[in-house]
């Protein structure tokens, strides 16, 4: 038996927790916290031309840039087959790349290379090359958007163990790549009373 992809994360996602994740992911009030989201991360980042977003779901993130920059050309990349039906609609068909961020092809690059919500979900031990992908994807910028930990920890997820975990992403890649150059940073708390996000810490990083 052939495995289809090489972490038990990998599988959560693409299954059934992944096709349920959809529809706690696709309010109106989620696409305008996402909006004040990017205004803050990228005010320093200029003109954004594309942008390929790892583990994208359903697309609310790059719905959310492309209203801040409506001639983005927008690319994903998405395990989860139920969500990628409706991403396609979004970016069209040929800039979605169905199955596991380690087995994406990298050929063109873009300016954004995008992950939020998605590297606290990633087994720990693949890490460094998911990272790979993030940086080799991106010819300017990379924007990390995760669960922030000063020490690597392991949290309960919706009664699973061993689905999220906390770290200081950002870090390890500013560590990994001696070009990346911190631009900005911020956080972005779920009691905002306007703009709620998942208390998410966000990292703009750029090539020099």
């Amino acid at each position: 038996m052939v495995e289809k992809f090489k972490t038990p994360q990998e599988e959560f996602w693409a299954g059934e927790f992944g096709t349920d994740y959809i529809g706690r992911n696709s309010s109106v009030q989620g696409l305008a916290s996402n909006l004040n989201l990017f205004l803050k991360a990228l005010k320093h980042a200029g003109l954004v031309t594309s942008c390929l977003e790892f583990g994208a779901n359903i697309g609310i993130n790059l719905k959310a840039l492309q209203l801040l920059y409506p001639s983005i050309h927008l690319k994903a990349i998405e395990i989860n087959h139920n969500a990628v039906k409706q991403l396609t609609n979004l970016v069209g068909e040929s800039n979605v790349f169905e199955g596991s961020i380690l087995e994406y092809p990298i050929v063109d690059k873009v300016d954004l290379s995008l992950i939020k919500g998605v590297l606290i979900h990633i087994n720990p031990d693949i890490l460094d090359s998911v990272y790979e992908k993030l940086y080799q994807a991106s010819n300017r910028l990379i924007l990390v958007c995760e669960y922030y930990s000063p020490t690597p920890i392991s949290i309960p997820y919706r009664g699973h163990v061993d689905r999220l975990f906390k770290r200081d992403f950002a870090g390890e890649m500013l560590g990994k790549y001696p070009d990346l150059k911190l631009v900005d940073y911020g956080f972005l708390y779920r009691r905002d009373p306007a703009f709620p996000q998942d208390d998410i810490t966000w990292f703009l990083m750029q090539k020099s």
